[in-house]
């Protein structure tokens, strides 16, 4: 039975003209492979927009699996996330000019949600790949981790059983050529995604090895 994944991507912000996720996101608009077929969602860099989008996405599409897709400028890894935390908190404006501090996401929501992605596996299949990648445990406080509450709120409010979670990709070269910042080529974050969209539609259950970190 083929299966289905929805990736999202969000748009550019903060200034940049491009955002890795979204361009990585887009290359696999409509792919099959070996019984997945890959479906994608552009979401606002927006709080609330993000969730209604990804969340008309998931009712439309009903897919087995959903992955969000975000930036984090500043590091060298692929990395899953495993917990969405239910506070807005933001560093910067999003791109609708809102800016919320110490604000819940989800009034009657838990504190947090965990990933139900198989997050140890996907890490360990693409640093077998070659591709660096590492567990992250703060998918930070603006939209990025905004969506991935939001998105694990929607799907538990209404019963939804597809597997969901978070991956931050890195720069791409071209927004860093002034900085000299961390980044990955495109090329390299789209193979990732693929590795990751194919292990978290087929892997029973995840790995049990550390993935943990000391600060």
């Amino acid at each position: 039975m083929e299966k289905k994944v929805l990736l999202t991507g969000f748009d550019p912000f903060g200034g940049d003209k491009v955002n890795p996720a979204l361009e990585a996101v887009k290359q696999l608009d409509g792919k099959n492979m070996e019984g997945i077929r890959i479906v994608t969602q552009q979401v606002p860099t927006v709080f609330h927009e993000s969730i209604r989008t990804a969340a008309e996405a998931i009712e439309r599409e009903k897919p087995d699996v959903v992955i969000c897709v975000g930036q984090a400028g500043g590091r060298t890894q692929i990395t899953p996330e495993r917990v969405a935390i239910n506070i807005d908190d933001a560093r910067i404006p999003d791109n609708q000019h809102h800016q919320p501090i110490d604000v819940p996401i989800a009034a009657d929501g838990p504190a947090a949600y965990w990933s139900t992605l198989p997050i140890k596996t996907i890490t360990r299949q693409l640093r077998e790949a070659g591709i660096p990648a590492a567990v992250s445990n703060t998918a930070g406080t603006f939209v990025c981790n905004h969506l991935f509450y939001g998105v694990m709120h929607h799907l538990a409010k209404n019963n939804i059983s597809a597997r969901a979670g978070f991956i931050h990709v890195p720069y791409i070269p071209e927004q860093t050529t002034e900085t000299g910042a961390p980044s990955m080529s495109l090329e390299m974050i789209v193979k990732a995604l693929e590795i990751a969209v194919f292990v978290s539609a087929t892997a029973e259950k995840d790995l049990v090895e550390t993935g943990g970190a000391l600060h």
